[in-house]
């Protein structure tokens, strides 16, 4: 398997045929990405936990070797909302080496599974828990933003959700209302931007305009209370030395588990970006280059200080909405991050802590898809179920319990339905034959069952659920026959729990003196079952090709009696 893996970043195949008027494309719509990507990647940064520059060192160096080794033509990645409440949570309680060393296994996590070639199993990953867990991401990332939106006065803010709920209500009289008025205007700013610009993005003029009205405010009018990144942090400009944290195997135990998330999440969210792309200019992206990319990232970005990333797509839709169609526009929106960071990033610190999460607030709106959840809920229940189990999880416990709880939840549902599907019956009578695919003879419409011979038919997958079925109706109608007749022309294949009730039913048959016929068994369970000694077990005279041959066995049987 590995062996056969072929790494093929697209920005290769993307140079074969690049020309000036290709590169003046990626170029603007670069340039455009960075714009966009600035206040994000500032917001991101903050909710997570982590200083400023940190998100957008992020953006530099995941965003570029994304774009670089990725494979993808138009993938932007960086920080995104999806992590910030792993992020803040891993930081918490591990603090920023742990942060450190569990986005560095995360991305050999990544590796791992672009080379065992594991990106197509991703689009497995069952629906319901994928808007469950995003919407209640969402859901979070609004609520960790309450407190500087309205400008509360606290301390401490709980970690729990809802005790952190409870604590803005006990200190709702604290607010501050200016820093409100400057959020309200932050969200209203960007939810009307579309309707005038197209390629502006408006958390770009909202921190602009709300940044400057701010100290105007403070400068003419005294107002001292709305709290800015600088109050908050320390910028710096500098570009960070790359350092390796140290790594012990006691370490790298405790923080399997959230980095496995942090993969997870980040394969998830990468290759729905890549496909959703895909889907607007008309490429394919190779899921496992991606993968590969993506964990490259991960390992480089947390060496410079740096926190989880993966591909973002409202980012990436901005660079396909402005003209970019290769990797070099990605490039170039980490270049031009790059330049903003060495030459701008002191002005950040003026920028009110209320805007940022006027921003923040505005993305968890477009996190949430709500519409998806709403109408997920005229599903079936068990979909509903993994749904809202997922979401509760997310918003009350963390995402690493959620995305475990969830996908075990759908694993069994899944096996329930699937169970479902196998349908095992009886026939008492007489054999319909018509449209029976194993009869050699066509000359009759019905074939009569003699006495003391019972027929049971499996339609479907023979494995755990449907054997424990064909029990329960086998002890429902069983009436000690001399022959029992098992068709198996509709089973395509068969598991280890089938073949393990079906050689119970054979011993128990046994036992009471009934004699088992195998009809209409196909070429693949067939081998099956002579792998596993059925042939012995039940003798290879009673094990036939069609019914025909079945009832004229259990004649024979019947006669010899």
């Amino acid at each position: 398997m590995i062996k056969n893996l072929q790494v093929k970043p697209k920005l290769f195949s993307a140079l074969k045929n690049y020309n000036k008027k290709s590169f003046t494309a990626d170029l603007m719509a670069g340039i455009i990405t960075g714009i966009v990507a600035l206040p994000l990647a500032i917001a991101f940064g903050i909710a997570s936990g982590v200083s400023p520059e940190k998100g957008i060192i992020t953006a530099i160096v995941a965003g570029f070797i994304i774009s670089a080794l990725g494979g993808s033509r138009v993938q932007i990645g960086g920080p995104t909302g999806a992590f910030i409440v792993i992020v803040y949570g891993i930081i918490q309680q591990y603090g920023m080496q742990g942060l450190t060393i569990a986005t560095l296994m995360a991305g050999v996590f990544l590796i791992m599974l672009g080379v065992l070639r594991l990106g197509t199993i991703i689009k497995y990953i069952p629906y319901p828990i994928i808007v469950g867990f995003t919407s209640g991401i969402a859901v979070t990332i609004f609520t960790t933003q309450i407190k500087d939106l309205l400008g509360m006065q606290m301390e401490t803010v709980p970690a729990d959700f809802i005790e952190k709920w409870i604590a803005y209500a006990q200190n709702i009289t604290h607010i501050d209302l200016w820093s409100t008025l400057v959020g309200i205007a932050s969200v209203i700013i960007i939810a009307v931007t579309p309707r005038f610009s197209k390629k502006v993005p408006g958390s770009l003029i909202a921190i602009i305009v709300i940044t400057v009205v701010a100290l105007l405010l403070k400068q003419y009018a005294g107002v001292t209370t709305i709290e800015t990144i600088g109050d908050r942090f320390s910028i710096n400009s500098n570009l960070p030395d790359a350092v390796v944290p140290t790594i012990t195997w006691e370490t790298i135990k405790s923080l399997a588990g959230p980095a496995m998330t942090i993969a997870v999440l980040g394969a998830i969210e990468s290759l729905l970006s890549a496909t959703v792309a895909d889907g607007v200019i008309g490429d394919h992206h190779d899921s496992n280059t991606e993968l590969i990319g993506q964990g490259i990232a991960n390992i480089a970005s947390p060496l410079f200080g740096g926190i989880p990333a993966t591909g973002a797509i409202a980012r990436t839709m901005t660079n396909i909405n402005n003209g970019g169609r290769t990797p070099i526009a990605g490039i170039v929106h980490a270049a031009v991050l790059l330049a903003i960071f060495l030459f701008l990033m002191p002005l950040a610190q003026y920028i009110p802590m209320a805007c940022l999460a006027g921003v923040l607030v505005v993305v968890s709106y477009g996190m949430s898809g709500w519409r998806s959840f709403v109408a997920m809920m005229r599903n079936p229940k068990s979909d509903i179920t993994v749904l809202v189990l997922t979401f509760l999880l997310t918003i009350i416990f963390d995402l690493t319990i959620a995305i475990e709880v969830g996908l075990v939840c759908a694993c069994l549902l899944f096996m329930r339905r699937m169970a479902e599907t196998t349908e095992v019956r009886t026939i008492l009578d007489e054999i319909d034959l018509n449209e029976d695919a194993d009869m050699q003879r066509g000359n009759l419409e019905h074939l009569t069952i003699p006495h003391d011979v019972e027929v049971y038919e499996i339609n479907g997958p023979f494995f755990f659920g449907a054997g424990n079925r064909f029990e329960d109706i086998m002890a429902r109608y069983g009436n000690r026959p001399k022959v029992r007749i098992i068709r198996m022309r509709k089973v395509p294949f068969i598991d280890s729990t089938g073949l393990h009730n079906l050689e119970n039913m054979c011993l128990m048959s046994q036992k009471e003196g009934i004699t088992v016929v195998l009809s209409g068994v196909n070429p693949k369970v067939e081998a099956v079952l002579k792998r596993n000694n059925f042939n012995t077990l039940l003798g290879e005279e009673n094990i036939c090709n069609h019914i025909d041959l079945a009832l004229a066995r259990a004649r024979e049987i019947l006669n010899n009696h």
